[in-house]
């Protein structure tokens, strides 16, 4: 199975460029994906793009990662309702670094091979290039009337906010990223989301008229979730790759509480099983929903990838221990440090003793006031709802109060909000 039919059957191919998949059968071709430095860390809408390089390499291709140092200073209209705030230099290069440093674990930088990665960073190009160079290299050979035919462009001009010149011009910006990588790295595709097509293409445009060369192209699907919401956001704001920001136990848990309906399309995205082996897994998944194999095979497969099996084995135990029936008979049986060994990356929130001693606080207040709810009114809603459980019994009572009593050992309180979020309480 070549590339394209194994993307192809994972649902990862919207549009596709003529010839593409016969360049990709002729020769080891060089392929670049784009990734944006708005933060540090990228998150899990960004293990598409990931993916697509990661089985570029494994098909025998040489994956290039560009770092949009310089078009992070622009920011890409496409899909934005408003003008994204400009990032200062020393921000930026600090995510520029971040983003690197992640990309780095999941594709093979070994110089010794033929189709070993590289990074890029169109900063380097960009930054000795003046305005009159850029529209005289590349601003003559691409109609106005070209970049004004494109979706991202239309919507913005229809809006209220309208366009600034600056994301105006991000097609071309993007579209010269491609040319310069054609020339200098011999790479001769670009691969990208199915909202980055017009960008791309205005690359592929670049590259015949300036030079007529002939570069290729394909999208992903954007990924949605079949209830409407967005994709890669939980209750808690997005899943974010560094376990800094989203613990290996968050991000096992994102992928576990999937739905049936996602899970079904996500094990095909988002893990490297067989086909048969998917075939198999929904299969058996099939009249047995309940049990979720599907949903834990998908969590596993994906954290693993992504933080390793140690971590994955510490998410899966925290998981078992916390929503097992006897979750208060093995927590009285570990020491406390074992108990934070088997919790690990399980949302903590310490509580100081003196404190609550002197406020005795009800339990709103309680829930409010160690930030597990974002107010007084949405905690009141949740324990009058039976949505609150403190070490699994249910609090229903907005007057109970709260004491070290509350503490398993006068230490630890498991507070579960709704029917998947926990919490651990440390007295401290």
């Amino acid at each position: 199975m070549n590339l394209i039919e194994e993307l192809s059957w994972r649902g990862m191919i919207q549009d596709i460029m003529p010839g593409t998949e016969e360049q990709l059968l002729k020769e080891m071709t060089t392929g670049y994906v784009g990734f944006d430095p708005t933060a540090e860390s990228l998150h899990i809408g960004s293990l598409v793009p990931i993916l697509l390089l990661v089985h570029l390499q494994k098909a025998g291709h040489k994956p290039v990662a560009l770092v949009g140092g310089a078009t992070g200073m622009v920011g890409d209209p496409t899909g934005k309702s408003e003008e994204r705030k400009v990032l200062s230099e020393e921000v930026l290069q600090r995510n520029v670094e971040g983003v690197r440093k992640q990309l780095e674990q999941f594709l093979d930088f070994d110089p010794a091979k033929p189709n070993a990665a590289e990074m890029a960073n169109n900063y380097d190009w960009f930054k000795g290039i003046s305005f009159l160079d850029f529209i005289r290299q590349a601003g003559r050979h691409i109609t106005v009337n070209y970049m004004m035919s494109k979706d991202s462009v239309k919507k913005r001009l229809e809006s209220e906010s309208g366009m600034s010149f600056t994301e105006f011009t991000y097609q071309l910006i993007q579209g010269y990223d491609f040319h310069y990588l054609y020339n200098n790295k011999n790479c001769k595709l670009q691969m990208g989301g199915s909202d980055q097509w017009g960008n791309i293409v205005t690359g592929t445009e670049l590259i015949r008229r300036k030079g007529g060369g002939e570069a290729f192209a394909f999208t992903c699907p954007l990924i949605t979730k079949a209830d409407g919401s967005k994709f890669g956001k939980s209750e808690n704001g997005n899943i974010w790759l560094d376990e800094n920001l989203s613990s290996p136990y968050e991000f096992y848990q994102f992928w576990l509480n999937t739905s049936d309906a996602d899970a079904t399309r996500y094990i095909k995205i988002f893990t490297f099983m067989s086909q048969a082996e998917v075939n198999e897994l929904l299969e058996a998944h099939s009249g047995n929903e309940h049990q979720r194999q599907l949903q834990k095979r998908l969590a596993a497969e994906v954290t693993a990838f992504v933080h390793g099996k140690e971590k994955l084995d510490n998410a899966i135990r925290a998981t078992e221990l916390l929503f097992s029936k006897d979750t208060m008979n093995i927590v009285a049986t570990l020491s406390p440090a074992e108990l934070d060994a088997a919790l690990q990356g399980v949302p903590a929130v310490e509580v100081n003793q003196a404190e609550l001693a002197a406020t005795n606080p009800d339990v709103v207040s309680f829930l409010a006031d160690s930030t597990i709810f974002p107010s007084k009114g949405e905690a009141r809603k949740m324990v009058q709802g039976g949505g609150v459980s403190f070490n699994k019994q249910k609090v229903t009572d907005i007057a109970t109060k709260v004491d070290a009593s509350n503490f398993i050992n006068e230490k630890y309180l498991f507070v579960q909000k709704g029917k998947t979020n926990y919490y651990l309480v440390k007295l401290v």
